[in-house]
């Protein structure tokens, strides 16, 4: 019986959620019936929990038990403070596209500098455009899990970004995520598309204003490459330091296509990032790497599925942790291989540094492999620093903090030098040494 009243009770404070944030959702007719929809298919799953595979090690209803509140529209003084936040995430020479509270931001955007054959547009835009109703419909229909299926039914706001065919876009385009509201959710939704032959760098950057703390961000984002197109698509993470972030990206990938993905979380209480890529026209190739630099109590989870649909793709997974205190770092990668993939080439390793005794890690690499002509190998590893190489270095005259950030550095160096970009490098690099800093 309490468990019949625990689920009645769970369950309309989910509706009261979905009710009160329903005249703040952009979108009417089909749009409203899609959300609907969304909204019950998350109602019927509820928070993911251990007994479902994929968040086995990552047990929301334990670990956040509750969605909060959708966050109000910022007023001006929000405004205010995201600008400072904005400009110290800001990459160099790239065109800045901001999302405040979950709500598009062109006052701290680069609305008027976006290169011939880039069209931007935010979600709330397209969504309350009748004409715009079928891409519409394939942003808030796309989904795969519960937590995706909220933000479906919950986006406030986020970007639709069209590059046209053949378009070098030459500076890095940066969609800089700002939350300035403490104990308040937030949910944004982003479209990408990429023409045939297109080139582009894409950075997704995660920071708080000074003062937030303990608010959650749900983000989803639709990626689809064009044929014979390459993009650079990077996510670095630096919430407030007891945020929750669940991250997801949904991504397809053409003939003869490239996509470079790298994801780095730094900071945060409980992060996910979940990337379901599918390469889905032959010749096609991924380079997917990551590093999770995790300290005090934090809980990071990268969840990549890889599927090889059609034959002759190659990808490329490269994923590094660093724990340290009582972090846990728990990373999930599974290659798909379907039946008439052939010739397919997939590897994927991923490696743990522990840093302390109470220090965690989970990593579970996986294969599922429907055809006969493929090359696929994956890997695990997990220790701690070479205590020889410590010591070597401490007798040369370095304390026992600075041996050690030689050697993290070390250890990170192959994923963050994957990133072809320069100046986005270098923010990642600059990034991974902020975190080391904190250590001494």
């Amino acid at each position: 019986m309490k468990q019949i009243v625990a689920k009645a009770a769970a369950g309309r404070a989910m509706g009261n959620l979905f009710a009160a944030a329903h005249g703040r959702l952009p979108g009417s007719g089909p749009v409203a019936h899609i959300r609907a929809r969304a909204f019950e298919a998350y109602e019927r799953a509820g928070l993911p929990h251990r007994r479902i595979e994929a968040w086995k090690y990552t047990d929301l209803r334990a670990l956040i038990g509750e969605v909060l509140p959708l966050a109000p529209r910022p007023d001006a003084a929000a405004l205010v403070r995201a600008a400072r936040s904005v400009k110290q995430a800001a990459a160099d020479q790239a065109v800045k596209l901001v999302l405040v509270d979950g709500i598009f931001a062109p006052e701290l955007s680069d609305v008027g500098r976006p290169e011939n054959g880039v069209d931007v547009r935010s979600l709330r835009e397209v969504l309350e455009n009748s004409a715009d109703s079928a891409i519409a419909a394939l942003v808030l229909s796309t989904t795969t899990d519960a937590v995706i299926s909220l933000n479906a039914a919950m986006a406030t706001d986020g970007l639709v970004i069209s590059i046209a065919e053949g378009r070098a876009v030459k500076r890095p385009i940066q969609i800089v995520h700002v939350a300035t509201g403490s104990l308040v959710s937030t949910f944004t939704r982003s479209y990408l598309q990429l023409g045939q032959g297109a080139h582009a760098a894409v950075l997704e950057s995660f920071v708080s204003a000074e003062g937030t703390s303990a608010y959650q961000t749900n983000d989803a984002t639709i990626v689809l490459v064009g044929d014979e197109a390459s993009l650079s698509h990077i996510r670095l993470a630096a919430d407030a330091a007891d945020a929750v972030n669940i991250s997801s990206g949904i991504i397809a990938v053409g003939a003869g296509a490239r996509l470079d993905l790298f994801s780095m979380t730094c900071s945060g209480s409980i992060s996910r990032y979940q990337g379901f890529v599918t390469l889905a026209g032959e010749g096609s190739e991924l380079s997917a790497n990551g590093v999770n630099l995790i300290r005090h109590k934090q809980h990071v989870d990268t969840t990549i599925v890889v599927d090889h649909a059609v034959p002759h793709c190659t990808s490329r997974e490269k994923f590094r942790a660093v724990v340290d205190d009582c972090g846990r770092s728990v990373f999930q990668g599974r290659i798909v291989v379907r039946p008439g993939a052939q010739k397919t080439d997939a590897t994927l390793t991923t490696r743990a540094l522990l840093l302390s005794d109470e220090a965690e890690a989970d990593n579970k690499p996986e294969l599922e492999i429907f055809a006969e002509d493929v090359t696929c190998r994956h890997g695990s590893t997990l220790g701690a620093l070479d205590g020889a190489l410590v010591f070597y270095m401490r007798a040369r005259g370095l304390s026992e903090k600075d041996a050690q950030a030689l050697l993290i550095k070390a250890f990170l160096g192959e994923p963050i030098e994957e990133i072809a970009t320069e100046n986005l490098r270098d923010l990642v690099s600059a990034q991974a040494e902020h975190w080391l800093l904190a250590r001494r």
